[in-house]
């Protein structure tokens, strides 16, 4: 990676791909990342029934499997333990199903770089045209619409998409954020985002094409449902801690090891 004006030293970059049932777009998703943009990739599996880490160990990444399915936040939560065990400067999440373009893993990591943010999204919403086109299902486009407003007004951001499945991390986030008292499961993300924003971090994003088509990751209409009360829960916990009417974990910065 070319040095980046303004910084001391090249960062060291880590990818880190939470999967479960990934056989099919994996190898796909890995080499569409740019050569020499990072410096491993980690793949952690949720106990799949395919062969998402024979295919994984067969492209050389790094694979840490858990032996029972522990959900979508749990398998983040390894991954950013270990990306941090591992000195990551930078951590970048990508879903390893094709959903979303990693060719654009250099640009997202030089916004955290050069300190014009500490987390980057990538946007699937740039042209309600163009993100239909690309498959997302009508009720999910509204869901999210819907959502995203609500969070940008509570949160204070103006993102276009609160729900993405690609994000960068600047290290100081992972080390400050309490993320380990997060949820297991899909709500994870939101609590994170809202994490990010109580503790003051530049949060920003930009476009990322969408892909959705049968082998892509996507939860249902029922656990989406759920994701969206549990979102708009944790929304409320945030303001009450704004406030300081409610001191609870999830807003209670990690102690400086």
């Amino acid at each position: 990676m070319a040095i980046v004006p303004g910084a001391h030293r090249n960062p060291k970059v880590i990818v880190v791909m939470p999967a479960y049932n990934a056989e099919l777009t994996l190898e796909k998703t890995f080499r569409d990342i740019p050569a020499g943009s990072v410096d491993e990739v980690i793949l952690v599996d949720d106990a799949s029934r395919d062969r998402t880490v024979a295919v994984a160990r067969s492209l050389g990444l790094t694979v840490i499997a858990h032996e029972r399915n522990g959900g979508y936040g749990a398998n983040q939560k390894t991954c950013y333990a270990e990306a941090l065990t591992r000195g990551a400067d930078i951590v970048v999440m990508v879903h390893p199903d094709y959903q979303y373009d990693s060719r654009l893993v250099p640009f997202f990591t030089g916004f955290v770089w050069t300190g014009v943010c500490d987390v980057m999204l990538g946007s699937r919403i740039r042209t309600r045209r163009e993100t239909l086109e690309g498959g997302m299902p009508v009720w999910k486009y509204l869901s999210n619409r819907i959502l995203t407003l609500v969070e940008n007004v509570f949160l204070g951001q103006n993102l276009g998409d609160f729900h993405s499945g690609f994000r960068v991390y600047r290290r100081e986030v992972l080390e400050t954020i309490p993320w380990q008292e997060n949820s297991n499961d899909f709500v994870f993300d939101s609590q994170f985002l809202a994490q990010a924003a109580f503790f003051g971090f530049r949060i920003g994003d930009a476009p990322v094409p969408v892909r959705y088509f049968r082998e892509a990751s996507s939860i249902n209409f029922r656990r989406s449902l759920v994701y969206g009360f549990r979102t708009v829960e944790v929304l409320a916990r945030y303001g009450l801690a704004r406030l300081g009417l409610l001191r609870r974990p999830l807003f209670v910065s990690r102690p400086k090891a």
